[in-house]
């Protein structure tokens, strides 16, 4: 390989959320932090020329992206996901999550409901109730080791609730599905019948495994056009989310204007000039080289979390993901409840993992971990639960 995803790099006395808040966040400092969704590896050198070229022009004034960020856009969209999208309908902000807010604001009045489905990714919940929007779940169906949608009961709230909105997560934080066009379809048929909206976070898109392929909600439902708000970002592809940019594409005109008067009031206008900066040089022929490189090692970071779980750890099982870097560890065989699990994890096992409660309905006894590291952290953790596990 070029490049040395296998680099232990020292992250601590950083302000790295991942690693120096484990005290302020009552977590134990000796556990291994395997939690929130960013990398340990280094973003693509292009990137940190890129900056490096940007600090020493020594001017951060307010900054515009430009014509040459929209074909870094273009060209990644073109190239990694077979999407040509009207380069005009994107409006920039902090991040994906900002923007599910925004968009609940803009779409929603206060009370209105709004469908999720659990377990999924939790400031999806979190922005539909701090906005005092009604939350309505339709919790996706586990069978025999896979996630499906389950389009009987999403019908049937959709047909029993007035929705506004409707949240989807493609590919699927946290049990790594990755949704067919005919799963996209079936939705997008549903959601055209009962009016409903459609926000379509497809943050981890760039992660997807083979023969899985990454089908993005408008090229598999075009005519929704008109009712669809999509989240794209470089941050968790290319390991910028401190850089604090997103690419949200609204191709309705009135959507795209109530999405960014919301975010006009709230206080937001132009965006992070190096996030401007880092986006535009990842979304390149050299970044997409680096990304091959990394799904590669994350592939088999997965085959070894698999392997190692069925040897020897029978009572655990992993759901096998399709798409992203985090891996949904099925514990209900322990037979511990939430508050259990979590000491367990904490105390015995000394991991920091993200509790599947926190996910909604359907997420208790499991527990959520990012192979985004290097091998010799994957294999630590492992080791870990393995001992903790015997200890029972």
């Amino acid at each position: 390989m070029t490049y040395n995803f296998d680099e232990v790099i020292d992250r601590k006395r950083t302000g790295s959320l991942k690693y120096d808040c484990a005290v302020s966040r009552q977590v134990p400092e000796d556990c291994l932090p395997m939690w929130v969704a960013d990398q340990d590896f280094r973003c693509p050198p292009c990137v940190s020329r890129a900056l490096v070229q940007r600090a020493e022009h020594g001017v951060f004034g307010y900054t515009e992206p430009d014509q040459d960020y929209y074909a870094a856009l273009g060209y990644w969209f073109k190239r990694r996901w077979q999407w040509e999208p009207d380069l005009r309908c994107f409006v920039q902000t902090p991040g994906v999550v900002f923007a599910l807010a925004m968009a609940v604001r803009a779409f929603t009045q206060p009370g209105d409901a709004v469908l999720i489905q659990t377990p999924v990714y939790y400031p999806f919940t979190e922005v539909i109730l701090d906005n005092q929007r009604r939350l309505v779940i339709s919790p996706l169906r586990l069978t025999e080791g896979h996630y499906e949608m389950d389009f009987v009961n999403l019908r049937q709230q959709l047909e029993t609730q007035p929705i506004k909105l409707l949240f989807l997560c493609n590919p699927h934080n946290p049990v790594g599905r990755v949704w067919t066009v005919t799963e996209l379809q079936q939705l997008g048929d549903l959601c055209a019948k009962y009016q409903v909206k459609i926000v379509a976070d497809e943050i981890h898109a760039d992660f997807v495994y083979a023969p899985a392929c990454h089908h993005s909600f408008l090229t598999v439902n075009p005519q929704l056009a008109g009712q669809t708000m999509l989240c794209t970002a470089p941050s968790k592809t290319f390991n910028l989310a401190g850089l604090q940019i997103a690419n949200i594409y609204l191709p309705d005109q009135a959507m795209r204007d109530a999405f960014k008067h919301e975010v006009n009031a709230a206080g937001y206008s132009q965006a992070n000039c190096m996030g401007l900066i880092a986006c535009q040089a990842c979304y390149s022929a050299e970044g997409e080289a680096w990304l091959n490189e990394l799904k590669l090692y994350l592939q088999a970071n997965a085959t070894y979390v698999y392997q190692f779980v069925a040897h020897n750890l029978p009572e655990l099982q992993v759901i096998k993901a399709e798409g992203t870097y985090l891996l949904w560890l099925d514990c209900r065989n322990l037979n511990m409840d939430s508050t259990e699990l979590r000491q367990f994890m904490r105390h015995q096992a000394k991991l920091w993992l993200d509790d599947g409660f926190i996910f909604g309905q359907g997420g208790e006894g499991f527990v959520r971990v990012n192979i985004a590291c290097p091998r010799s952290i994957v294999t630590e953790a492992m080791l870990r639960l393995q001992r903790a596990c015997h200890q029972l």
